[in-house]
């Protein structure tokens, strides 16, 4: 990046005493971080039942060098991915090994009394996935600033503003500020992977196929951009699978993985001569990185493990340094030859930038806001106008009490489909930034209801209004009111019976179990077989359907609290159903309870919300 003192001076940075609201300016050099990590073994199961496994990695050692651009290489199954998830600690599933960031080291595979260790060494580092994860509806302006929000929070506006210019400009992403994700090119969606984690200004960057999807000019250009960002002395790994000759030039140092083992260590432009030494000659104008990836391949013999003993001999030796607390304290970030002092912002905060993100993303994705709102009104005037006046016709009762039961399943269905795959479409972008230190995974889950509950009773009340209105209910504002209520708690059930269930299954076995769920629930609501009707057996399981309780509710609200008889049209000799008590009493319900189901209503919901949220966690704690 260019000299940012020029940048703070001229958006109003002073020092201490002149301008207390901004942060601390120092001019300390900045702090280069490498990577040490020695005898990395990984053994993976091979099967459900089997208890065998495969080792993955065995016995790898390294050290990866601040300012150096470093590439892990190697065929296909060789570990690159392993390793890096290793070294990054995104994996840590049967890894076992130690490694070492600046004064932080991690014993893997021991005890989990290293976590504390891992999650401090985790902060001196940002993981960029091989896809693309970022959200296709936000531009790159309003990425750049949630990104910024999340990482610099006490910084003033108008110096975030110019970090996050800066920071485009470094990646050659000027001119994409109003561009939404979705309109991107694949190579400025890579490079804008990178400039949200660089706003943290992280000294260690690890890459996953950065290159991936990308044609050879545009690959030549975000390699070259990340060996730009090595100048300022950060730590830069990438895994590549088969690079080109220019890519190849560019890197610091190789380091080469097959069958789990490192055959190669070293800078790019030592591997001819390395190998020529060892009796392994790349012929002329051949890409050195070619050759050895057919030698890792074995086209010429069998050397990997004759190549991974030469380098045997090498010992690293990593240093435990002094105990010390783990506790958050001011960081400095370094832009260009300036050091800002900035405080971790606050999770109070973070969540503040979660909500105004999820309403945007709400109000952006025209499916679930805008379609939703015209669909619940035309179903709740359609399915009014099926049942019209039945709710105050004696000789509708049965009718109504299909309305009842029809508008509880509608609202069920519709809110717990698209539920199954809420999370499952955003956990590649919640699982990046959770990793990578945004925000607690807390605090999105508490925004992301905190944003869905009231659309959800929004929801509830555009169904209910009309239907409730041309089916004939009584129009009393108590009972409409009692009548949303049940509704607004069965939407939030169903919504969270599809978060739960989405955060547990594929998304296509999450959309049957979530039909299955919705077929036994309506089967034990007591409208298709009435209580007294079935075995005990069934009788006793009903109790698990929230339907059950969500429709002996909907009834009481229009036909408890001592309602008047209904009307007994004149072309009907006799109404049996028209007395609100004895339709309650053939229904099996009992008069007083409303609250009762109400109350397990929202005990349901409750309980549901916290077992989605740990199911959550253990999807998000998950390697992919």
């Amino acid at each position: 990046m260019e000299c940012a003192l020029s940048l703070l001076q001229s958006v109003g940075v002073k020092s201490g005493k002149e301008n207390s609201e901004t942060p601390q300016i120092n001019m300390p050099s900045p702090v280069n971080v490498d990577i040490e990590f020695k005898n990395i073994y990984l053994d993976v199961s091979t099967g459900l039942l089997s208890k065998k496994t495969k080792k993955v990695l065995k016995n790898v050692s390294g050290l990866f060098k601040s300012g150096h651009l470093t590439a892990i290489m190697g065929p296909s199954g060789a570990g690159k991915t392993s390793l890096l998830n290793a070294l990054t600690g995104f994996s840590t599933k049967g890894v076992k090994g130690e490694i070492r960031a600046g004064d932080s080291v991690c014993e893997l595979g021991k005890s989990h009394s290293s976590l504390d260790n891992l999650k401090s060494y985790r902060k001196k580092s940002c993981y960029i996935l091989q896809d693309d994860r970022l959200n296709p509806l936000f531009t790159v302006t309003e990425l750049m600033r949630f990104a910024t929000d999340f990482k610099l929070g006490n910084l003033s506006p108008n110096l975030k503003k110019s970090i996050i210019s800066e920071v485009l400009k470094t990646l050659g992403l000027s001119g994409t500020e109003n561009t939404r994700c979705c309109n991107l090119s694949g190579g400025q969606r890579k490079r804008l992977s990178i400039a949200v984690e660089l706003i943290g200004n992280p000294p260690v960057l690890f890459l996953d196929e950065p290159t991936t999807g990308l044609d050879s000019l545009t690959s030549v250009q975000c390699m070259t951009k990340l060996k730009e960002l090595t100048r300022a002395g950060k730590t830069i790994v990438i895994t590549i699978h088969q690079p080109t000759a220019s890519i190849y030039k560019l890197f610091d140092q190789v380091y080469i993985l097959a069958e789990g083992m490192c055959i190669y260590d070293g800078p790019s432009a030592d591997t001819v001569p390395y190998l020529s030494s060892l009796g392994l000659h790349c012929p002329k104008y051949h890409n050195p990185a070619d050759y050895i990836l057919e030698i890792a391949n074995g086209e010429y013999g069998k050397f990997n493990n004759y190549l991974a003993s030469k380098l045997g001999s090498r010992h690293y030796f990593i240093e435990k340094p002094p105990v010390q607390s783990i506790e958050e304290s001011p960081s400095k970030i370094s832009y260009g030859k300036v050091n800002v002092i900035i405080k971790k912002p606050h999770e109070l905060y973070r969540f503040k930038v979660l909500f105004k993100r999820n309403l945007l993303q709400q109000y952006r994705d025209w499916t679930v806001t805008h379609l939703k709102v015209l669909l619940h009104i035309a179903v709740g005037v359609l399915i009014g106008l099926f049942t019209p006046h039945s709710g105050n016709d004696a000789s509708k009762t049965f009718s109504n009490l299909g309305y009842l039961i029809i508008s509880a399943v509608y609202l069920c269905y519709t809110s717990l489909m698209p539920a199954v795959l809420k999370f499952p479409e955003e956990l590649p972008v919640l699982k990046k930034e959770n990793f990578n230190n945004w925000y607690n995974l807390k605090t999105y889950y508490v925004a992301v209801l905190i944003t869905s509950i009231p659309l959800q009773i929004l929801f509830s009340i555009l169904y209910s209004a009309p239907s409730y209105v041309i089916s004939g209910q009584p129009i009393e504002m108590t009972r409409f009111a009692m009548f949303v209520l049940v509704l607004a708690n069965v939407t939030l059930i169903a919504d969270a019976i599809g978060n739960l269930i989405g955060t547990c299954a594929e998304p296509i076995n999450g959309t049957f179990f979530g039909a299955v769920t919705t077929c036994i629930m309506i089967v034990f609501a007591g409208f298709i077989v009435l209580p007294s009707h079935m075995h005990y057996i069934m009788y006793n399981v009903s109790y698990i359907s929230f339907l059950k309780y969500g429709f002996e509710a909907l009834a009481l609200s229009v036909y408890g609290s001592n309602r008047p008889a209904l009307i007994c049209p004149d072309n009907k000799l006799y109404c049996h159903m028209r007395y609100p008590k004895e339709i309650i009493k053939q229904m099996d319900f009992k008069q007083d309870n409303y609250w009762t189901d109400v109350a397990i209503l929202l005990i349901s919901l409750i309980v549901l919300r916290v077992v989605a949220f740990y199911t959550l966690r253990r999807q998000v704690k998950k390697s992919n």
